[in-house]
């Protein structure tokens, strides 16, 4: 894979995204599910994972982490081919520019070590293409806790609960993930982040 220049736009590829629309069908199917009944086991509206599925739609990271735990696999085995011949790690080393990319309408993400399956934290770079919380729409949550660091620009954070704080480079939050939130960027150049997110059972 190419190496990235962080001061460079992401521009995913159609190739990327119907990637992971064609890894959670292959996955459905091996387990005999309709879209309704994954839908049923992971609180995902079936026609969204229609729309996923036939490259209609980028999920959010939070529909990511329920369509796995729906599914009973790592987030990574959606976002990066598994291979059974992979070696056996307990290390990962990720390159700059190396990650496994994912966009959304609000970010655009960088997967970070998806090598390594069964992770208790999944660690990425996010871009942040929204500039105002009427771009970026309802606010996300999920189980868990995360931390994120801004590492260019100036982010807006959004929580429940809290006003809306600015952070600049640098500056670092931490946040229980169960309350809505969602970061913006706050200047008119993108901002990146680097974000880890811990995801526990419900």
């Amino acid at each position: 894979m190419r190496a990235h220049d962080p001061a460079t736009p992401i521009i995913p590829t159609p190739e990327r995204a119907a990637a992971l629309g064609l890894r959670l069908k292959q996955i459905r199917k091996e387990r005999r599910w309709t879209q309704g009944g994954l839908s049923a086991r992971c609180g995902v509206a079936a026609s969204t994972i229609s729309k996923v599925e036939n490259n209609q739609l980028s999920p959010s990271f939070e529909t990511i982490l329920r369509l796995a735990e729906g599914l009973g696999v790592d987030v990574t085995d959606l976002l990066a081919p598994s291979s059974e011949n992979a070696p056996k790690t307990r290390r990962v080393i990720t390159r700059k520019g190396e990650g496994e990319r994912h966009d959304t309408h609000a970010y655009v993400y960088e997967f970070l070590c998806t090598e390594l399956k069964t992770k208790q934290m999944h660690p990425l770079i996010a871009r942040l293409r929204a500039h105002s919380i009427k771009e970026f729409g309802p606010l996300l949550h999920h189980p868990g806790e995360e931390l994120l660091l801004v590492l260019k620009g100036r982010v807006e954070l959004h929580t429940e609960h809290y006003q809306p704080v600015t952070l600049a480079e640098g500056d670092c939050a931490y946040l229980d993930s169960s309350m809505g939130h969602g970061c913006i960027s706050a200047d008119d150049q993108d901002a990146i982040v680097f974000w880890v997110s811990m995801v526990t059972e419900r």
